[in-house]
Parts: structure tokens; sequence; C-alpha cells
């Protein structure tokens, strides 16, 4: 269940293709290989509202979180958080290089004693890929 949500300043709308940026991340995820490929999420969140550092409006951020359920050690949630955030951290180069920017992303394991899901996709992708 890896879910990415993506929030940043609506400031950015003009510096970067947002619909972009969440199929690098997408693309960057099935690269690691640890994570089903029919439970990869990755949405964007616009915010309109907010305040950064001593409040100049030319200031932006973006700011990744990534869920994913239990079971992965550490070395490979850390390589393949890497690796996401290397594809991010390239895709956005142009916006560093051109403006104050702030970028970051997190992790966070879900409790599977307290987490709930239904998804009939992962079904959907195998029968499509054992017909073609």
């Amino acid at each position: 269940m890896p879910h990415f949500t993506i929030e940043y300043s609506a400031n950015l709308d003009d510096r970067v293709d947002i619909s972009a940026l969440c199929e690098v991340v997408r693309k960057a995820a099935v690269e690691t290989g640890i994570f089903p490929l029919g439970g990869i999420r990755v949405r964007a969140i616009r915010c309109e509202s907010y305040a950064i550092a001593d409040g100049r409006k030319d200031l932006a951020f973006l700011d990744m979180v990534l869920r994913i359920g239990e079971g992965r050690d550490l070395p490979t949630r850390q390589k393949a958080g890497e690796h996401v955030f290397q594809a991010l951290s390239r895709h956005l180069d142009p916006v560093f290089a051109s403006s104050k920017f702030a970028l970051s992303f997190d992790m966070q394991i879900n409790d599977k004693e307290t987490s709930w899901k239904r998804n009939n996709i992962h079904d959907a992708l195998k029968v499509e890929a054992a017909h073609g």
C-alpha cells in the first residue's frame, strides 16, 4: 500500500507540472521493486494558504509523505526511499536553480492492526498480465 501524498505551495503551479511530477514519483516507486504495482497511489494537494520562513511570497515548498504497510526492513526502506527522493529531487532541479525552495520527504509505516483496505486492482492486473 504505498500511498504518496504530496502537498505543495500554490506558487509552484507556474514552475512545476504537478501531473508529470506525480508520474515521476510513480515510476520511481515501481523501479524500487518493493511495492506491489496495484497498490501504488500518488496524489498531490495544492495548498492555497501557507506561510514560509520570513513570509516572502516567492518562497515555495513541496512536502511528500509515503505511507507503507509493515514488513520491510530498514535497509530496504532506506534504499527505496533514497531512490524515490533522488528521482523527485532531480525532477525539481530547475526549481532549485531558479528560486528558493524547500523539499521534504518522510516515510511512515502503517500499523496493520489499525489499517483497513479493500482493493481489486491487484487481481485485475494479474488477469491482464496473464492474458497479455
